[in-house]
């Protein structure tokens, strides 16, 4: 049985909460803003045969403690690496963590030795159209403090999407999903620590795709907002030798819908010789 060994980072104005398992190099994963790190769960154990597999609760999420004011999350996330003396990783980041991971990546760019971004858009990407359905009373719901409503809402943007209704979607992945949620919707994470976050990156990722040092692999669902996948076609473009992979009947984080085959992928890309 695989040791995971778990502890809290004090921050001084706040708490990490992180696990770590196995062996090797560093495999940092970075949770969406709408899940925390239990959506890695399916793949923790057979990432770790491989590599040092690290994850955590960005403030406002799961164990780590609740927020007080605007954060710059990448500064969190660089606390915890110097916390575990992990010099050089892999960085894999789902949605919002993919944002996270790519700002880190352009701004020490030493550190990383390769990006995998997962239902991302770099910071800066602009959203094109109508806003996804579901959302502006999303918003009204959360302004009136009605939390059931909220998540389930939530839940059906970024998990279920824009092309499937609630019944066709895993319901044991939908139930763990609005658990997971409950919990910085709650405590109302996004309004106050993210609206206008600490310290964005200058000038934003979008700017500069084409400085990305290290080997990306671009990964989004075939059922994910038509924006989303515009982004990824747009990283997969114009960062160097970037891959991008679509994966079929899969919404805004196929690697918690499809575990083994990102799992896969994912080795394909970190593991096995490359052709050329």
């Amino acid at each position: 049985m695989m040791q995971t060994k778990k502890g809290h980072l004090d921050l001084g104005d706040g708490q990490l909460y992180y696990e770590t398992a196995g062996k090797g190099m560093p495999l940092v994963f970075s949770h969406a803003a709408f899940l925390d790190s239990r959506m890695f769960d399916a793949v923790w154990e057979p990432l770790a045969k491989h590599f040092r597999v690290i994850r955590y609760d960005m403030r406002g999420f799961g164990q780590s403690s609740s927020v007080t004011g605007p954060l710059c999350r990448r500064n969190d996330l660089v606390q915890l690496l110097k916390h575990l003396d992990v010099t050089e990783a892999h960085l894999v980041g789902c949605s919002n963590g993919g944002q996270i991971s790519l700002d880190l990546t352009l701004e020490q760019p030493q550190r990383f030795a390769s990006l995998t971004l997962v239902g991302s858009t770099p910071s800066g990407f602009e959203l094109h159209g109508e806003p996804p359905r579901h959302m502006l009373e999303m918003f009204d719901a959360m302004q009136h403090g009605d939390i059931d409503h909220s998540n389930e809402l939530q839940i059906r943007i970024w998990l279920d999407g824009e092309h499937r209704e609630p019944e066709q979607v895993d319901s044991t992945l939908r139930k763990k999903s609005l658990e997971m949620n409950r919990i910085p919707v709650s405590q109302s994470t996004f309004f106050i620590a993210d609206t206008q976050p600490i310290n964005p990156l200058d000038p934003p990722a979008i700017t500069r795709l084409e400085s990305v040092k290290c080997p990306t692999l671009v990964i989004a669902g075939a059922l994910d907002h038509s924006e989303v996948l515009r982004a990824a076609t747009e990283m997969a473009k114009r960062i160097p030798d970037a891959r991008k992979t679509i994966i079929e009947s899969t919404g805004h984080v196929p690697s918690y819908e499809q575990p083994d085959t990102f799992v896969k992928l994912l080795l394909d890309f970190l593991v096995l010789p490359r052709k050329g």
